[in-house]
């Protein structure tokens, strides 16, 4: 029963595409005043575990203070991130 439940945890896991042409800073936090932690190439995607305010960004989505908690302790400017929406998607962090 449980490897069922993991498999369909899984496949409902969402990816979201961050902009074309972009490597994209990772913080170890949600604003530019963190840690830069790596650097995702072009093309990557990410999944958002949860959302928290922070520094406000422009970028190709438009202007945010929305960061996405993409993995422990790092952090993306959702700005960056085609999620489709200009609001939270997410449960808040924390």
């Amino acid at each position: 029963m449980v490897v069922g439940s993991a498999a369909t945890a899984s496949a409902a896991t969402i990816y979201y595409p961050v902009a074309p042409g972009v490597q994209l800073n990772v913080r170890s936090g949600p604003g530019t005043n963190y840690n830069l932690v790596r650097v995702l190439p072009e093309g990557a995607q990410v999944h958002i575990y949860c959302q928290s305010p922070g520094t406000t960004i422009t970028g190709p989505y438009g202007t945010s203070s929305i960061w996405d908690n993409i993995s422990n302790g790092e952090y993306v400017s959702d700005a960056y991130v085609h999620t489709g929406s200009d609001g939270y998607i997410a449960p808040r962090c924390g």
